[in-house]
C-alpha cells in the first residue's frame, strides 16, 4: 500500500468524516422536522394533503421520528435503532406519498424518481444498523460509537 493511499484511507475512516456522513443521512430529516417546528400549520396541512386525520397529532409524531431518531443516529446513542426507524418511517412515507404506480402512464416519472430516490435512502440508513449488529454479533469491538 502507497503512503498516500494510506493518508487518504485514514483520512476518510476518520471519526469526523464518520460524524459529517451520518449528519448527512439525517440531514433530510432534520431540514424537515425543523421545517415543521418553526411552521406547525405545514406538517399539518401535509398530513391533511395525504388524508390522514387527526393531522394534528399525526404531523407531531413525524416531527418526533424525523428528529429524535435522527439525534440518535448522529449521536450514537441507540444508532442502529434510529437508523432502523428512519428506514422503515421511510419506506411507510414513500409509499404513501410517492405511488407514483397509481399515476397514468405519462405522469409517472415525476413520482418515480423521488420514490426510488427515497427507497435509497432507507437502503442506506438500514447499512447503520446492519454494520452496528454483524460487529456485535461476531464479536468485533464497535467503532461506531
Amino acid at each position: 500500500m502507497t503512503k498516500s493511499f494510506e493518508t487518504f484511507a485514514s483520512t476518510l475512516t476518520s471519526h469526523p468524516v464518520r460524524m459529517i456522513g451520518l449528519a448527512l443521512l439525517c440531514a433530510p430529516y432534520i431540514v424537515t422536522g425543523i421545517d415543521k417546528l418553526l411552521d406547525p400549520s405545514s406538517g399539518v396541512d401535509e398530513m391533511l394533503s395525504y388524508g390522514l386525520t387527526p393531522a394534528g397529532p399525526y404531523s407531531a409524531v413525524v416531527t418526533l421520528i424525523q428528529l429524535g431518531c435522527s439525534t440518535l443516529v448522529i449521536t450514537g446513542f441507540g444508532r442502529w435503532i434510529g437508523a432502523l426507524i428512519l428506514a422503515v418511517f421511510t419506506v411507510c412515507a414513500t409509499l404513501l406519498a410517492d405511488a407514483f404506480w397509481n399515476q397514468r402512464l405519462g405522469f409517472r416519472g415525476p413520482l418515480a424518481e423521488p420514490f426510488f430516490d427515497h427507497i435509497a435512502l432507507s437502503g442506506a440508513l438500514l447499512l447503520v444498523p446492519w454494520y452496528t449488529l454483524h460487529r456485535y454479533r461476531t464479536g468485533r469491538e464497535d467503532d461506531w460509537t
